[in-house]
Order: C-alpha cells, then sequence, then structure tokens
C-alpha cells in the first residue's frame, strides 16, 4: 500500500495512510514550499494518501 510523490521529475514513495505532511516531511520536502495536487486538484496537508495516489509537488518560489 503506497502512494507516490513527485517533485521536478522525482518520485518519492510513501505508505498509504500517512497525512501529507506526514509523507512530505519523510522524504524531506519542506511543506511550505510546495503545493500539492492529486488529480488536478489542490490537497491540504491534514489529506490522508490512499493506495495508489499519485500527488504532484509544484515548487513555489517566494522571495522575501
Amino acid at each position: 500500500m503506497t502512494a507516490k510523490l513527485i517533485l521536478r521529475g522525482k518520485e518519492y514513495e510513501v505508505r498509504a495512510g500517512m497525512t501529507l505532511l506526514d509523507a512530505l516531511k519523510k522524504s524531506n520536502i519542506v511543506p511550505e514550499a510546495v503545493i500539492a495536487t492529486r488529480d488536478g486538484e489542490m490537497i491540504l496537508d491534514d489529506e490522508i494518501l490512499k493506495d495508489g495516489d499519485v500527488v504532484k509537488l509544484i515548487a513555489v518560489i517566494s522571495g522575501g
């Protein structure tokens, strides 16, 4: 039971059943630096990942 995170062409396999936030942390991806989409729709950090999910991550560039 796995889900996939895709960021800049790199794939990260994570366990299904965890939240998006936990999956990002486990993959060493800074949650504030990405927007997550599944099936073209934005999902939030507390979304539970299901088996077979493919989540595309879009890097957010912020200046200061």
